[in-house]
Parts: C-alpha cells; sequence; structure tokens
C-alpha cells in the first residue's frame, strides 16, 4: 500500500513544456488501498466538522463545497460590501505545488492539537511517511524511490489533508474575506479607495505568506490576479492601481478566471457564456467527424457524446449567473446546429 506507480500528465493550456511545474504526477494506488482511504476521509471529515478544524470560508473536498459555493460566496460578498458604498478589489492566489509540500509531521501534530483521535492521527501519519513511488514512462528507470513529503496526488483522502494543512492561512478582516478552494485562495477587501485596498491586500499577502513560510507552503507568484470590481452603473473611468507582490508589478485583469467561472469587474455574464460557448464549439469540432449525412454513429451514441462532451461545457455556471438576451441568442443557435447533427 505505500508502493505505487506514477504516471505523468501535461497539464493543459501551457504553450510549452519546459519546466517540471508543467506536468501533473498522478499515483496509481491499489484499489483496496483507496477503499480503506476513503473510509478514512470519511471519518476524519465528520472529526474535523465536530472539532471545528474546518474554516468556515474553506470549499472544496467536503460535500456541499464545491465551486458554486466559493463562487457564489465570492460574488456575494462583493456586491455585499458595494452596497456600503465600498471600493472593493480581490487578489487571487495559487499554493505552489500544494500537494506536494504535505510535511507528515507537521500535519499530524495539526490533527492531534485540534482534538483528531489518537488513532486515526497515526494512521494518518503512517499513510503519508515511507511512502515509495517509480515513474511510468519510455526511458524511465523502473525501480521504487522514497516519498518524503507531500500527499499523493490520486488518493481520495488528500484533498481533504491538504486543506487541513493550510486552515491557518485563512485570515480574518473586518471589511473583507479570505475563500479558498483547495489550493486556490482569494482575499478580498474593501475600503473607501482602490489605494487601501492595495495596501491591505499588500499586508494581508506578507502575513499569509509568512504563515505559509512555517508550514513550508509558498505562493505561485506568476499566477496572481487581481480585480477591482465596479458596478454594473459606475460611469467613472477604468482603474488601472497595480499591486506589488514579491517585487512584481500586477495590473489589474479584466477578465479573471476562477474555477472555471469568467469573473468581470461589473460581474457580467456575456463573457463567461462567449468562453463556455468557444470551448463547446472546439469540442463539438473533435466530435463532428464521427457522423456524416447517412453514415456514421447513431442518434443515440451522438445523443451521449453530446451530453458527456458538450452539453455539460456549455451549460456549466448557469447555475450561478445567466446569460443576457443576445448570449442567449448564439447559444440557441449553436444548441440547434448540435441537435441538427445529433438526428442527422
Amino acid at each position: 500500500m505505500k508502493k505505487a506507480n506514477v504516471i505523468v500528465q501535461d497539464k493543459p493550456g501551457k504553450t510549452d513544456y519546459p519546466t517540471p511545474s508543467s506536468f501533473r504526477i498522478i499515483f496509481l494506488l491499489e484499489t483496496v488501498s483507496k477503499i480503506l482511504e476513503r473510509l478514512s476521509a470519511l471519518r476524519l471529515a465528520s472529526a474535523a466538522r465536530s472539532l471545528g478544524l474546518l474554516h468556515p470560508n474553506l470549499c472544496g473536498s467536503l460535500a456541499g463545497l464545491g465551486c458554486f459555493g466559493a463562487v457564489a460566496t465570492l460574488t456575494h460578498e462583493v456586491r455585499l460590501l458595494q452596497a456600503a458604498a465600498f471600493k472593493v478589489s480581490t487578489l487571487f492566489l495559487d499554493v505552489k505545488g500544494g500537494f506536494d509540500n504535505v510535511c507528515a509531521n507537521k500535519l499530524a501534530t495539526i490533527l492531534a492539537r485540534g482534538g483528531v483521535s489518537a488513532y486515526l492521527v497515526a494512521w494518518i501519519k503512517s499513510f503519508l511517511s515511507k511512502r515509495q513511488c517509480r515513474h511510468i514512462f519510455q526511458g524511465a528507470p523502473k525501480v521504487f524511490c522514497p516519498v518524503a513529503v507531500g500527499t499523493p496526488q490520486g488518493s481520495p483522502i488528500s484533498p481533504l489533508l491538504f486543506v487541513l494543512y493550510i486552515g491557518s492561512l485563512h485570515l480574518t478582516h473586518p471589511q473583507g474575506l479570505a475563500i479558498s478552494y483547495v489550493d486556490d485562495l482569494t482575499i478580498t477587501v474593501g475600503a473607501d479607495s482602490l489605494r487601501w485596498n492595495i495596501r491591505a491586500l499588500q499586508y494581508y499577502f506578507g502575513s499569509i505568506k509568512r504563515q505559509g513560510a512555517d508550514l513550508g507552503v509558498a505562493f505561485s507568484v506568476p499566477k496572481t490576479e487581481l480585480i477591482h470590481w465596479r458596478t454594473p452603473k459606475d460611469r467613472s473611468d477604468v482603474s488601472v492601481v497595480p499591486i506589488v507582490i514579491n517585487d512584481m508589478l500586477f495590473p489589474p485583469s479584466q477578465v479573471v478566471r476562477w474555477l472555471g467561472y469568467w469573473l468581470t469587474p461589473t460581474l457580467h455574464s456575456s463573457v463567461h457564456f462567449l468562453r463556455r460557448l468557444a470551448l463547446a464549439k472546439a469540442s463539438f469540432t473533435t466530435i463532428r467527424p464521427l457522423r456524416a449525412a447517412g453514415k456514421g454513429l447513431s442518434s443515440w451514441c451522438n445523443r451521449k457524446l453530446v451530453f458527456g462532451a458538450i452539453l455539460h461545457i456549455l451549460i456549466y455556471g448557469c447555475d450561478l449567473v445567466v446569460p443576457d438576451t443576445a448570449t442567449l441568442r448564439k447559444l440557441n443557435t449553436f444548441s440547434h446546429v448540435v441537435l441538427r447533427w445529433t438526428t442527422n
């Protein structure tokens, strides 16, 4: 159970792959091991909830706390601060190699201090210690190598262990909110001016950075993004006030992609659905040659393909945002093309 084969997958959306960070390591674990890990994850989640180890603003890795909850909480907080006549800004952070930096001893200490049962703490410490893996790809030496730190990516319990490990990174501030989804963290602040927001964000980032250093966790600075929110009725000039993080200048973005949602400063839905439409069209281009006039797959198979490869891409996010009339017309036009192809 402590030995696993490892496959290397390239992360999508990269322009090139010169560094190891451009790839994702997936552990191929034994089925029996995954069953035990799933049971331990359920017990640990129940214990964490009852003992108060889970921060209220933490999403992901837990039932009922998905992407929708995280994005809905963020947009609600933005609108709430705007209703109080504050200027609102959000800093989007990404934990660098989060799963790979979990220390078994530090995690065991955190869980033991939180009151988790001794047997469960001992099982988790044993699960993360003395692991071995071997990479499976052409030319790789098929020998097992020791793994000193980190949780196996692909294990049912790894995401929960990680969010418990970084729970202390959630800071509390009076006019704002810190929300995380596994290794994606956002800090939202509101003040009378954007420059005060920048100062507050820089201060909170410094605090989180110091706490993360104690845990051996760092942030991927190139993935940092900043957005200054605006109300739809705001007619002032678009702000270009940047933020300086680790001696790097980050101007505010006009579109931020977070958890599959494309967010704009005015929280308008058209950009999100137009991006989803572009992704759905790309998927349709891939499967379209499978069916030609009078030949190819049956209508039943086409329907399954549409539901599996197009529909969920097209309507992702409709539980939170609603397309406007012009965008809805474009979505309908594409849907009619797909339906005609489905029925041949």
